[in-house]
């Protein structure tokens, strides 16, 4: 189930300490948080339990990408972290993706939700055409998009240029999370496909993730209480 709140924090940082700072300053105002691979590298599954137990909900953001069977052993190896939502690359092929949907169907009501990773936000075309990918990535997003739905999987992670073809694709009950979100006052940073709060919104997006303009603020608590504002005009 879905947190009412669409805002979902990165905590891009490898201190335990400051991602507890920031998920104290500004739980009232976000729906969850992301930990990714610098912050599990450095304090392992006891570090994630700790946000875990804060009480927002956690995306854990390491983005599996394997043969089958190890992807299902790391998936079923995090699963009881006590987490929301994990993420394996689309990319890791069809057989990858259902056997990962069957792990998770067999572990009740309270597993994670898992969505696929389509193409990185940080990615253009030019990037996709040096690694052998030619051809528009609205495309390959769909292509993986699909496959991920017709795996089993819940949902998808997107760009915001995505959100309404996917919605075309993919239909209403396929969650789509959006990182590669700036408000209009904030600095796009390394995302190079990006859009505001709002907009994402309004267009389809289930979950979007914020970071930086939020964690790099002088007052996270007041930037993420600005963009939930935004989001309920």
């Amino acid at each position: 189930m879905l947190t009412k709140n669409p805002v979902f924090v990165a905590l891009d940082t490898t201190e335990i300490e400051q991602a507890i700072y920031w998920v104290n300053e500004v739980s009232p105002w976000v729906g969850g948080v992301k930990l990714g691979l610098e912050f599990f590298n450095r304090n392992g599954p006891g570090g994630v339990r700790k946000i875990v137990n804060l009480g927002l909900p956690v995306f854990l953001d390491l983005k599996f990408h394997d043969i089958p069977n190890t992807v299902v052993r790391a998936i079923s190896a995090v699963s009881d972290l006590g987490v929301f939502m994990l993420n394996v690359h689309a990319s890791g092929g069809g057989v990858m993706l259902r056997a990962v949907s069957n792990t998770i169907a067999n572990m009740g009501s309270d597993r994670p939700l898992v969505v696929g990773v389509t193409v990185l936000t940080s990615l253009d075309e030019n990037d996709l055409q040096t690694v052998g990918q030619n051809g528009p990535i609205l495309s390959q997003v769909g292509r993986l998009a699909l496959l991920t739905q017709t795996s089993g999987l819940d949902g998808v992670v997107c760009s915001p240029s995505e959100i309404t073809n996917l919605r075309e694709i993919c239909g209403k009950n396929f969650y789509l999370v959006v990182p590669g979100i700036r408000p209009a006052w904030a600095h796009t940073g390394d995302q190079k496909r990006v859009m505001t709060p709002a907009k994402a919104k309004a267009l389809g997006a289930d979950i979007i993730v914020i970071g930086r303009p939020i964690t790099e603020s002088e007052d996270p608590a007041l930037s993420a209480k600005t963009i939930l504002n935004e989001l309920d005009q």
